[in-house]
């Protein structure tokens, strides 16, 4: 289904934010938008079961590859890739699209931008739906207070290393970063088709050390994300997440006053891969229900 779904994607570039986006786009051109983000390491094509299932509900879906990933321009400077800058290209690629708010919907790291973007853009933002990604401040207060979360994360503070972090991920055909995803889901979640993209995207020039830099980035930033997010929230938790405790599931909810959790208890961190049907209903069904209530 991935790579069926793919050659129905319409890739376009679009320059936003001072640099070019490489974005899919699926479904009916004046379609409602809803905005997929992907999380490391993966690029746009960790959508594809959600693009395929939206797209045919009518929806427009726009599925980037974001700054660093893919075919996306790399910047250089760690500092380039501090959230500020990952949500404010999000916000650009928004606005140069449509005049209305959107539905913004974010795993991992992209998951991390979708936070960022209904704090710093709340006005863009129709509905947000995270997937196994916490608030970010109760990320950065884990990393801080939480021993566990601490060697969850061991490899967050590995990729604050220069060059070796690359040469590790890079080693033996990139063999350390597709088994972070195969040996972290459920057995054959993953098809040959898709690692063989996932590596040809890792391939890229600057590749690597771009998307690392996320995590230099977000280390080094001083940017306070101590805040609540008034936009409706939906958050998908799959449980079995061997990178992020459950339990900042619950204290990212609390900063979400109109905000709704759902725990996927088979499922672990790449839950819109192992459950993707279960995923895209939850989805729908609060995308309806916001809409009834507006």
């Amino acid at each position: 289904m991935q790579s069926s779904t793919a050659a129905k994607l319409g890739y376009e570039y679009h320059y936003v934010n001072g640099l070019m986006l490489h974005v899919g786009h699926l479904g009916p051109a004046g379609g409602e938008i809803i905005v997929f983000l992907h999380g490391f390491p993966e690029f746009s094509l960790s959508w594809m079961a959600q693009a395929e299932f939206f797209a045919r509900k009518g929806y427009h879906v726009i599925v980037p590859d974001q700054r660093g990933y893919n075919l996306s321009k790399k910047p250089v400077l760690v500092k380039d890739y501090g959230l500020t800058y990952l949500a404010g290209d999000i916000a650009a690629l928004i606005t140069s699209l449509t005049s209305r708010p959107v539905t913004v919907t974010g795993h991992d790291w992209g998951g991390g931008v979708a936070w960022a973007l209904a704090q710093f853009h709340p006005q863009l933002v129709k509905n947000l739906i995270v997937l196994n990604m916490p608030h970010l401040h109760v990320m950065r207060e884990n990393l801080r207070k939480n021993p566990m979360q601490l060697l969850r994360s061991s490899y967050a503070f590995f990729f604050q290393l220069p060059f070796i972090p690359e040469e590790v991920c890079s080693a033996f055909n990139f063999k350390s970063l597709e088994m972070s995803m195969v040996k972290t889901a459920r057995p054959g979640i993953f098809s040959r088709v898709y690692l063989l993209a996932c590596k040809q995207a890792w391939r890229q020039p600057n590749a690597l050390t771009a998307m690392i830099n996320w995590y230099r980035a977000f280390f080094q930033s001083p940017v306070d994300h101590d805040v609540d997010i008034t936009v409706p929230v939906l958050l998908l938790w799959g449980a079995n997440d061997i990178f992020l405790s459950k339990k900042m599931a619950g204290q990212s909810i609390k900063r979400c006053p109109s905000g709704q959790l759902i725990t996927i208890e088979n499922a672990s961190h790449w839950l819109h891969h192992e459950e993707p049907a279960a995923v895209n209903q939850y989805i729908f069904t609060f995308l309806n229900q916001e809409k009834i209530k507006s």
